[in-house]
């Protein structure tokens, strides 16, 4: 109980300091409340008495409603996980390395710490929102609700404490920078794939049904690993199978024992470990300063790229236009434009990274200003590198889906190509001169290089609105390209819809030059709050 008032007092600590957690705090609160509500709303109708008596109770109850119910519950609990070790990270307010001064057993210290996350925001809304599902049973009668009043702790404990293992051994086990790098973009790209899965498999088949007592046999699976045990318990109450309900109950207890002493034993190699052990690196050469132009802005591009080349966090959104293309190649069923499109998707996406671009350098653009680096040498030599690679990137691709698609072959391919292109390089340009005025305005958080799975405090939601805020801009600083678009539409000119790549060029390039020039402008005149502002960052990544 010690270290659960410890974590609220912190909380409330950080509250009273930073309006903007108070704000984030709220708005998580909310959403929340608002799950718990909808939970409940749904429980609601889905147990009336009229709904079951237009549903054929034991065909639809165990046929449909079971499967819906383990398999939504599953992917539930692999997106807790997988958000809690891409997106949250480890505890920043109760990190366990804190406390290795004060003498804390192992076991004593693990248990405080699965404690203080239950009595989190979302702990609390999840098990909340599990017991108030018990009402969607409450026609079945009181054994299968209790059996989901007892489902709905378990089933949160145990993806809990899911996820404090698979934090713990990420942390543990991957310990080289190489390593932790490779599995940190792994991680994000099997998470992203896991919710396109069901996309690509319906698409890139030929039935367009989905037929959920079909998955009867999944069900009974996945019923017996963590991931759908608990789900699975209310249906062997209604089946009266109450060895199957013991058992399962058995494998949930059985699965937060093995978390909670892998994770004891994760932080007790932590402890005993040294990184010294680890190894040193050995640098050969200078690398890209020997090639950079000899000016201000090259020793930016230089040092930029330098960075880029050892940062996971960075590298993941250069993946994502492929990502992209590969996901909607498996889904375009011939149609080229499909495939097209996704070069789209990747010019909004590729200047994410750089929109809080100030956040990554950290301490080494404090380095860097220390020196009188004026800002729109800054803002140049970081669009030369940018720039270069997202234009190569965005025409790279294109070939590639020339190649692909064949539309190399006829004229209305190329002029496909050159739309969707132009219309990419409008949204990756325009996006790179956007990045460059709010990486100097809206900056937030973020985890520490070597520690990629960490999570400072205020990153979490900070990285979760953020984005969404940019890729809007974006959006707006394309609209001479969407209004070329739209004329070609209404004046029914359609047919030379190839004009829209010259247009997106032009725009991305003007977009680009204004972006470079205002953000130089607004680097200038805050550069001693940005500095301060990266200082304050430092201190939350250790």
């Amino acid at each position: 109980m010690t270290i659960v008032r410890l974590r609220w007092t912190l909380t409330l600590a950080t509250l009273r300091k930073s309006v903007w957690q108070s704000i984030g705090y709220v708005i998580s609160a909310i959403l929340g409340l608002g799950l718990v509500i909808g939970v409940g709303a749904a429980a609601w109708s889905l147990g009336s008495q009229w709904f079951v008596s237009t549903q054929s109770s034991d065909a639809w109850f165990t046929g449909i409603m079971r499967p819906a119910v383990v398999l939504v519950g599953m992917s539930v609990m692999v997106f807790v996980i997988f958000v809690q070790l891409t997106l949250i990270g480890g505890s920043s307010t109760l990190n366990p390395h804190r406390f290795a001064l004060y003498g804390i057993k192992d076991r004593e210290l693990q248990a405080g710490l699965l404690a203080s996350g239950m009595t989190g925001i979302p702990a609390i809304a999840g098990v909340a929102s599990l017991l108030l599902w018990a009402l969607a049973y409450r026609w079945a009668g009181p054994a299968m609700v209790i059996a989901q009043l007892i489902a709905a702790p378990l089933a949160v404990v145990t993806m809990m404490s899911l996820s404090k293992l698979v934090l713990a051994l990420a942390t543990t086990l991957v310990r080289s920078k190489r390593g932790t790098s490779v599995f940190y973009i792994v991680a994000m790209l099997a998470f992203i794939s896991m919710f396109q899965l069901p996309n690509i498999i319906l698409n890139s088949s030929d039935s367009r049904t989905f037929d959920p007592q079909t998955y009867g046999t999944a069900t009974s699976i996945i019923g017996w690993t963590p991931f759908g045990a608990a789900f699975q318990l209310p249906f062997d109450a209604y089946a009266g199978n109450w060895v199957a309900l013991l058992g399962r109950i058995a494998v949930l207890a059985l699965t937060c024992v093995l978390c909670f002493m892998g994770c004891t034993w994760c932080l007790r190699r932590d402890r005993l470990t040294s990184d010294s052990s680890l190894g040193a690196v050995k640098a050969k050469g200078i690398g890209a300063f020997g090639w950079m132009p000899d000016s201000v802005s090259g020793a930016v591009s230089a040092r930029l790229l330098t960075n880029l080349k050892r940062d996971p966090r960075q590298a993941l959104m250069l993946l994502m236009p492929l990502f992209f293309v590969v996901v909607f190649g498996l889904q375009s069923h011939g149609i080229s434009a499909i495939i097209w499109q996704s070069i789209l998707w990747g010019g909004l996406f590729l200047n994410l990274a750089e929109s809080n671009g100030l956040a990554y350098d950290g301490r080494g653009f404090a380095m860097q200003a220390s020196i009188g680096v004026r800002g729109i040498e800054d803002r140049r030599g970081r669009v030369r590198v940018y720039g270069t690679i997202t234009v190569g990137y965005i025409l790279l691709l294109g070939v590639g889906v020339m190649l692909f698609t064949g539309d190399w072959r006829t004229t209305q391919g190329w002029a496909t190509a050159c739309a969707f292109l132009g219309g990419s390089i409008a949204l990756a340009l325009g996006g790179l001169g956007l990045a460059e005025v709010l990486s100097c305005v809206l900056i937030y958080p973020v985890a520490s290089i070597d520690k990629p799975f960490s999570s400072p405090q205020g990153r979490a939601l900070a990285q979760s609105l953020m984005p969404f805020a940019t890729m809007l801009g974006t959006a707006v600083v394309g609209l001479p390209t969407i209004a070329c678009v739209v004329i070609l539409l209404v004046s029914g000119n359609w047919s030379q819809y190839w004009l829209i790549g010259p247009v997106g060029v032009v725009n991305g390039a003007v977009m680009l030059a204004l972006g470079v020039w205002l953000g130089g402008k607004v680097m200038d005149a805050r550069l001693l709050s940005i500095v301060a502002t990266l200082d304050s960052f430092t201190s939350l990544q250790k």
